[in-house]
């Protein structure tokens, strides 16, 4: 049942690619348009005494082991991102819009007491969402925001400074309207 369902997917999928092979002259394709996705990535270095802190340990977390205290998860680099998938080129899907945004923690610091430039994982924070446009530049849209997601040896209970998995923003849904304004000039 499963591989007939999966087949059945497949040929469904390739019978819809080629339904939408542009002739000459042609509209925007249905499904998967030419620019279906949009989006960037981001590298970002903090300097010493200026490290990214997803709030995970405590400020105060040297005075529980000096340069050898376990929770030493105050970034130095950061790797992000967004991505906007809109998979519907024609009609009034056009307007729907699907989005991710991580963000990748790295480094081993620890306010006033070790400073390195180790790229030693962290984690991630991660939120995604879908978004309508409802037109004149509005965006209605809904926000799935993730607990931070830790890596490695980080993943379990770092002693007294550790302040858990909440991270910055902790876990949260919002329903919201963006509103756009001006336009890009490149």
């Amino acid at each position: 049942m499963k591989t007939t369902l999966i087949a059945f997917i497949v040929a469904c999928f390739c019978f819809t690619l080629q339904a939408q092979q542009p002739s000459s002259g042609a509209q925007e394709r249905f499904f998967l348009p030419r620019d279906t996705f949009w989006g960037y990535a981001q590298f970002e270095i903090a300097p010493s005494h200026n490290e990214i802190d997803p709030n995970l340990c405590a400020a105060n977390a040297g005075t529980y082991g000096g340069t050898n205290a376990p929770c030493s998860m105050f970034a130095r680099y950061m790797l992000s991102g967004l991505l906007e998938v809109r998979p519907f080129g024609r009609g009034q899907l056009r307007r729907f819009m699907l989005w991710g945004e991580p963000r990748f923690l790295f480094g081993k610091n620890i306010p006033q007491t070790l400073y390195t430039w180790s790229p030693d994982a962290i984690g991630v924070e991660h939120s995604w969402g879908a978004a309508i446009y409802m037109g004149k530049g509005f965006e209605m849209r809904v926000t799935q925001h993730f607990l931070f997601d830790r890596f490695g040896a980080r993943s379990r209970y770092l002693g007294q400074a550790d302040l858990g998995a909440n991270g910055p923003w902790g876990r949260y849904n919002t329903i919201g309207v963006r509103k756009y304004f001006g336009t890009r000039r490149w």
